[in-house]
């Protein structure tokens, strides 16, 4: 059976809900469908289950949990859980710049269980802020809503400077982890047509040029180009289901010729041309 104390902040009207939840026994509760969520620990230890994968997790921890994914907690000792869930509207409320960061932790991730703070000195900042946060929900001040927007806002901020250490660029040869350091160099650099030349790479990882694309396809079953398209593609529903920009501003942003440019490599890959996919899911929902 659940204990729960402290106070619950469910402001599903908001492009985020926010929930403080104190419990001995963790249960999922149901909750409109969200973009993604993270979720702090303030107090208590036990176990985060991901997909069937399990971790330790205590005190300043952060953790990411995504739509698709199946989760949990073991509690052991009572835990002091603070939960940030971004509704899909939320990124309809953001610049360009941002959603681009937003997209940034969605596609890296890589939806295994543990803390993404590797930088130390980042626990205890983000654990100030998601103090502060729950502060300014309880105390309801002048600009409350700017400060919440302020305060969630950073803390997307530090998580995604955190998630890029996960994958530590090589000094010299292909290592093993040279593979996911490919994958997250192309997802940091999409909008930058000229740093995803296949000479590029090959200088940045001091991997031959001839070599690069056999030695990521190699590693990740996907040829390098093909895993570039495919990864712009993403970005592009992205841009076409959460946000109201025109087809001839995705376009230009990705770096296509013009928007027939852009509809005939969508409708290749996609079999709609985008204008059909944003109506067609909007119809879904």
């Amino acid at each position: 059976m659940c204990n729960f104390t402290g106070m619950e902040i469910r402001n599903l009207y908001e492009p985020f809900a926010l929930e403080l939840r104190e419990t001995d026994n963790y249960i999922a509760r149901e909750h409109k469908k969200t973009f993604f969520e993270m979720v702090f620990i303030l107090e208590g230890t036990g176990v985060q289950i991901i997909n069937q994968n399990k971790l330790p997790y205590a005190p300043n921890k952060l953790f990411l949990i995504f739509p698709e994914d199946s989760h949990g907690f073991e509690v052991q000792e009572t835990t002091k859980f603070f939960f940030i869930r971004f509704n899909d509207s939320y990124l309809r409320t953001q610049g360009k710049e941002w959603i681009k960061k937003m997209e940034f932790i969605f596609h890296v991730h890589n939806h295994l269980p543990g803390c993404i703070l590797k930088n130390v000195t980042d626990k205890p900042l983000i654990r100030s802020l998601v103090e502060a946060l729950n502060r300014e929900v309880i105390n309801n001040n002048a600009n409350h809503d700017e400060v919440i927007t302020q305060l969630i806002n950073t803390i997307i901020t530090v998580a995604a400077r955190n998630i890029t250490l996960q994958d530590s660029v090589p000094a010299s040869g292909p290592s093993s982890n040279t593979s996911m350091s490919l994958v997250t160099y192309v997802q940091e650099h999409i909008y930058q047509p000229e740093n995803l030349k296949a000479e590029k790479i090959a200088a940045h990882f001091n991997i031959s040029p001839t070599y690069i694309s056999e030695y990521f396809r190699k590693h990740s079953g996907e040829n390098l180009q093909q895993y570039i398209i495919n990864y712009k593609l993403k970005l592009m529903e992205t841009r076409l289901l959460y946000t109201d920009m025109r087809i001839n501003e995705i376009a230009d942003e990705f770096g296509f010729t013009d928007e027939s440019h852009l509809n005939r490599i969508f409708k290749k890959y996609k079999d709609l041309s985008p204008t059909a996919f944003r109506k067609q899911r909007a119809i879904a929902e």
